[in-house]
């Protein structure tokens, strides 16, 4: 076709890219993208006007004066939550369907759901897109030996990447294309009507959305296709994953404007509060301390957070649902310490449960059994939208930072999470584990986030009163390289992988202005693009 521009397929995979790429929906993706590409271009520039008027007027988030007249309608709801999502109360998160191991243990897993994750857990390597939508594919139309029909295995919650992305190995008119619309286009091109025939979807989840602006994009982009699928209006839904504070201010809205093909609100607690540094985080006030001791669900401003979007979403007829648990048990069921992991995880999905949550997800597929009991046993039915909390959340209790200082361990504890993301990056994969938890980039985010900040405003150490500063952090950074390197005992390839992650940490935690997202940064990195490692 002469407006686009597709890379050769990656080695290895010549036949899932020519099952996925045929012509028809090389022009499906084309069609969409040149219907859509100028309306993101315009969210992304709205973001960053956005900021600037933060920035230039010193200025605070509220909830929207123009839309008033919506909060306060009592009447509205979303359309009727779909059969199929009324009772998920466990989902495996971080699903990454390249993984073609794990995925398959999940669809096997007596989880209401999978998050099939082309974003937080996933590197958008075009190996990984290719083989990860074409897993999927072979998933949905039944074409893998002992994996159950997908009306009978957990249902897949689609998760394109988010509108800070773009897709290197596909241009079109010139220009390389938003990554969500690859995503989207080849997912629900490919499987939208076997998984609506199927009353199992198409059902997806939306990144990093920030505004009602945003959300009204999604949902044109729904209704363009499926009028150009011939699916019935409303036969996608989505749930709008609140991961900006500037979001949480905009949640009625943003169910709003996808009423129709709403399947509710996500929250979660580290990209939300790595939100803040990205939007205020120059603003002393707005400085977060250490997250391995004072930032937890708990704290005011994260409660509210969950408090709110309960309520918001419950008062209109959506499901609300939690994080992921990113724990993992030991492999000593008899130890005390997988009592202990076992009882902390317990402890953190509890009180969730107790806010009115609907679901929420576990990483470690052994811990969906024991967190569907736990549901059983603390609610009634299949979902908790009879739940509204009678709570009238404030502009103060989303935007006051909780408490505490920093320590040399959380700062050390950073460091590592963000190197170590860094380096699985640069090895193909948007996960890795670490000191018994998955990390993944929203905890990356939080970590090169908190060191940023931290450095920006030289704050003490609670440790013995030094200040944090580039010199300090850069002697940190290689000392924690050189322990990993230790530990993990690395070949000469694997310890250069490691100092070119080191090196790239200290370039984003010392920029002069905050790269918005570290997935970003990486995805326009030389040494990404070009795979050299």
């Amino acid at each position: 076709m002469d407006n686009v521009d597709l890379s050769d397929p990656p080695a290895g995979l010549e036949n899932e890219f020519h099952t996925l790429l045929t012509p028809d929906a090389i022009h499906f993706l084309s069609e969409l993208t040149t219907a859509f590409n100028n309306d993101v271009d315009r969210i992304l520039w709205q973001r960053a006007a956005r900021k600037v008027e933060l920035d230039m007027k010193n200025g605070y988030p509220d909830f929207p004066l123009e839309n008033t007249h919506i909060r306060n309608d009592p009447h509205w709801r979303v359309a009727a939550v779909p059969q199929r999502l009324q009772n998920r109360h466990v989902d495996i998160g971080d699903t990454a369907p390249c993984q073609t191991e794990r995925f398959h243990q999940a669809l096997l897993s007596s989880a209401q759901g999978i998050q099939v994750d082309f974003d937080d857990g996933n590197c958008p390597t075009f190996v990984n897109q290719i083989k990860g939508i074409f897993n999927v594919y072979q998933v949905v139309y039944n074409k893998v030996p002992g994996i159950p029909p997908i009306s009978e295995a957990p249902v897949l919650m689609l998760r394109p990447r988010a509108w800070n992305m773009v897709e290197h190995n596909m241009l079109v008119k010139g220009r390389e294309i938003p990554g969500p619309l690859f995503d989207f286009g080849l997912l629900i091109y490919h499987t939208g009507r076997r998984l609506y025939e199927s009353k199992s979807g198409p059902f997806f989840y939306l990144s990093k959305v920030e505004s009602y602006h945003e959300a009204r994009l999604w949902n044109q982009i729904f209704v363009w296709t499926e009028e150009k699928l011939n699916l019935p209006l409303g036969s996608i839904k989505a749930t709008v994953l609140i991961e900006s504070v500037l979001a949480s201010f905009e949640m009625e809205e943003i169910l709003y404007e996808l009423r129709q093909h709403s399947a509710g609100l996500n929250c979660g607690i580290w990209d939300y509060s790595a939100s803040f540094v990205n939007k205020f985080g120059h603003r002393l006030e707005f400085l977060l301390p250490d997250r391995s001791k004072y930032v937890n669900m708990e704290k005011k401003f994260l409660k509210s957070y969950m408090d709110l979007l309960v309520q918001t979403c419950h008062r209109r007829g959506a499901l609300a649902t939690g994080g992921m648990a990113a724990l993992l048990l030991p492999e000593d069921k008899e130890s005390e310490e997988y009592n202990s992991v076992m009882e902390a995880v317990k402890r953190l999905k509890l009180f969730e449960i107790n806010a009115g949550v609907d679901g929420f997800m576990v990483y470690d597929i052994d811990l969906v059994l024991p967190m569907q009991k736990l549901f059983q046993e603390h609610t009634d039915g299949p979902n908790q939208l009879h739940v509204i909390p009678a709570v009238k959340i404030t502009k103060s209790d989303l935007l006051t930072m909780p408490a505490g200082g920093v320590t040399l361990f959380g700062l050390k504890y950073n460091i590592a999470v963000g190197i170590l993301f860094i380096d699985a990056w640069l090895k193909g994969n948007g996960h890795f584990f670490y000191n018994g938890k998955v990390e993944d980039s929203a905890t990356a985010e939080i970590s090169r986030s908190q060191v940023w900040q931290w450095i920006r405003h030289q704050v003490q150490l609670e440790d013995d009163s030094r200040k944090v500063t580039r010199n300090m952090v850069q002697c940190l950074v290689h000392d924690v390289k050189e322990e990993l390197g230790d530990h993990l005992q690395l070949s000469d390839l694997q310890k250069r992988r490691l100092l070119t992650a080191s090196e790239v940490f200290m370039e984003v935690v010392q920029k002069r202005d905050f790269p918005e997202f570290i997935t970003t940064y990486l995805n326009m990195e030389h040494i990404f693009v070009c795979g050299h490692f």
